[in-house]
């Protein structure tokens, strides 16, 4: 086990996302994945690992050539699209980076008549808080642990 944590699963049926247009954000590629690395190993928002990235749409926000904000799609379930990686570098937090690019992934996921969901940490108080700006409602807690195979 490499580690455990509570996490709430939220649902979106009633997405209420913020318009995009003030914040700058282009699609993440395989060139960008040592950024995105680097963004989560200093966000830590939940598994993410080198080939994440080619599970689902992914989105960016950079100052110059450095990642600050970042999130994308990792999993589709039956009517479900989940939003995955919403990370903020602490020196960008607080400028509605991270509700513009879930509002951005979640606008993708509505449009194909599917439900937004995402995870986060019972503890992070701030981006349940932003998330339920953006209509996801608690569906359920569950314990996460990470595994690493020897």
């Amino acid at each position: 086990m490499v580690s455990t944590g509570e996490v709430v699963q939220l649902t979106a049926e009633n997405f209420a996302p913020v318009a995009t247009n003030n914040v700058t954000y282009r699609d993440l590629t395989a060139a960008d994945v040592p950024a995105m690395l680097e963004l989560v190993a200093l966000t830590r928002p939940g598994p993410f690992a080198e080939r994440t990235r080619e599970m689902g749409h992914y989105v960016g926000v950079f100052d110059g050539v450095r990642l600050i904000a970042m999130t994308g799609e990792r999993l589709r379930l039956d009517g479900y699209g989940e939003i995955s990686a919403v990370c903020t570098h602490s020196d960008y937090q607080g400028r509605g980076l991270a509700k513009a690019l879930v509002s951005a992934i979640g606008a993708e996921i509505v449009a194909r008549g599917e439900v937004p969901f995402l995870q986060a940490y019972t503890s992070n108080a701030a981006a349940i808080a932003t998330y339920a700006r953006l209509g996801f409602v608690p569906r359920r807690n569950l314990v996460f642990t990470m595994v690493r195979r020897r």
